[in-house]
């Protein structure tokens, strides 16, 4: 969980999980998205698929990058329990 907290901190990142929610995009077409080389891409992409919150397929030469929902189900899960006080014993 630590990971994808971390990796959610990028407004980068943040943005290509947009993008991302959208539909399933290669490296390249979410390169196309900014301003920055694809090397930068690669890395905040890597970091995305350590934290669980990206899935990647291989395609012939192209990677295919789509979004992991069941992290984000599971971050989602741990922040509602935050919100509720655990019930007092008597």
């Amino acid at each position: 969980m630590n990971k994808a907290f971390k990796a959610l901190n990028d407004p980068t990142r943040r943005r290509i999980l947009e993008l991302l929610r959208q539909q399933d995009m290669t490296a390249g077409d979410i390169a196309e998205e900014f301003d920055m080389s694809f090397p930068s891409i690669s890395h905040h992409l890597d970091l995305l698929r350590q934290a669980g919150l990206v899935a990647s397929v291989k395609e012939g030469q192209f990677v295919r990058y789509s979004l992991n929902t069941t992290v984000m189900d599971e971050l989602i899960g741990w922040m509602l329990t935050l919100k509720t006080p655990p019930k007092r014993k008597r």
